[in-house]
């Protein structure tokens, strides 16, 4: 069936900068905020604005992912007329071959882009923690007579060598792309966010599929292409929280964020964020429990003390233990006389008792899914 805008969330990154959090499962199935995973943000942000079909590219460690998408019901996208549809690489007339970057990953699927028939195709990154209304930006593009659209937010200039940078001429028309430059000419930062006519996206993938020089990428490749084209590329700069939670820091960071009075976006009202999550009975809290400032979910049982932290479902600590300022994922149990403090914890994990598990500012500890620390580990980083 016919659809006007088709999203395609490229879900396959190994995301290596998230070290060992990312050893068994693919960055996207990352758990973030208590009880979402990352993916959750451009999946409910699809469903939010209105768009019904989208393909998950997949790649890297897919099966926990894979089974966490399910039929796309949690989002409310398992429908007749649209779906999750979930991508891997497959084998062809010449044999299988994984994705070779962003570009070629969509390039692979042009089949499935070409049976939907849309106007238009929503390249989104699996990968950023944001709420955005992607038909706004569609109606930009629309109203630019644009042939691709690039989501762009602006950056501290300090931070701006990070980023691909887009410079714009004052209709918002983009004239030059600086991949991580040195010197930026202007802190808009690139989100990973395009809109693309499908027969204008289409022919450029085609050309650099065929280009044995390409890396296959989006902003290495494709962009810049599009420029020396003189092609309509427009920005759409977006104002809200945005992060790109790639590294430790910026995860942690980004779950730090949400432990405010007023946190920096919604999730509940109007633009819910959706997940996908185990039916489980209320978080429970011991009569010494010591809770603040902190996210709670369900299924725990807090006997000991919470403080500025992110506590996900099934997790237990025990009295006498301390959370302070850290991320704990789901399923993990923290013993008597134990220190956190600045720290993320994985999935699964045990945190014996009279262990510490201590970092700091800008050098998190993190303790790999499955890992068991012992007292004797004080102060060592797990794994």
């Amino acid at each position: 069936m016919k659809t006007s805008c088709l999203a395609m969330i490229l879900a396959g990154g190994q995301g290596s900068r998230l070290g060992v959090l990312t050893k068994k499962i693919a960055k996207p199935a990352v758990p973030f905020g208590g009880k979402y995973r990352i993916i959750d943000f451009p999946l409910s942000n699809c469903a939010n604005s209105g768009i019904h079909r989208v393909g998950v590219l997949t790649q890297y460690r897919p099966l926990e992912l894979h089974n966490y998408l399910g039929n796309g019901s949690a989002w409310d996208l398992d429908r007749k007329d649209g779906g999750v549809f979930i991508l891997p690489p497959y084998a062809r007339e010449k044999g299988a071959d994984w994705y070779r970057g962003t570009a070629d990953a969509i390039y692979q699927n042009l089949n499935f882009i070409e049976a939907a028939d849309p106007a238009y195709v929503l390249v989104l990154s699996g990968d950023h923690i944001y709420t955005m209304d992607y038909s706004w930006m569609l109606d930009a593009h629309k109203q630019n007579k644009a042939e691709a659209t690039i989501g762009v937010i602006e950056v501290p200039w300090t931070e701006a060598p990070r980023f691909g940078i887009m410079n714009m001429d004052t209709a918002g028309r983009i004239v030059d792309f600086e991949e991580k430059p040195k010197k930026p000419k202007s802190n808009f930062a690139s989100m990973g966010i395009y809109v693309f006519t499908t027969s204008f996206l289409q022919r450029y993938l085609e050309a650099d599929a065929k280009n044995s020089h390409s890396s296959h990428d989006f902003g290495k490749d494709i962009i810049p292409r599009m420029l020396a084209d003189k092609a309509r590329l427009f920005a759409y700069s977006f104002e809200g929280y945005w992060k790109d939670v790639g590294t430790i820091e910026s995860l942690w960071q980004a779950n730090m964020d949400l432990l405010q009075d007023k946190p920096p976006f919604e999730m509940d009202g109007e633009w819910r964020i959706h997940s996908s999550n185990l039916s489980l009975p209320p978080h429970y809290m011991g009569p010494e429990a010591r809770v603040t400032s902190s996210l709670v979910n369900e299924g725990s049982v807090i006997l000991g003390e919470v403080e500025n932290s992110v506590i996900f479902p099934g997790v237990r600590i025990a009295r006498t233990a301390r959370v302070h300022n850290s991320v704990v994922m789901p399923f993990t149990m923290i013993g008597e006389g134990t220190l956190v403090e600045h720290a993320i914890v994985a999935q699964n994990c045990i945190i014996a008792g009279g262990a510490q598990v201590i970092g700091k500012p800008g050098a998190i500890k993190v303790v790999p899914e499955g890992e068991t620390v012992s007292a004797a580990a004080n102060n060592q980083q797990a794994g």
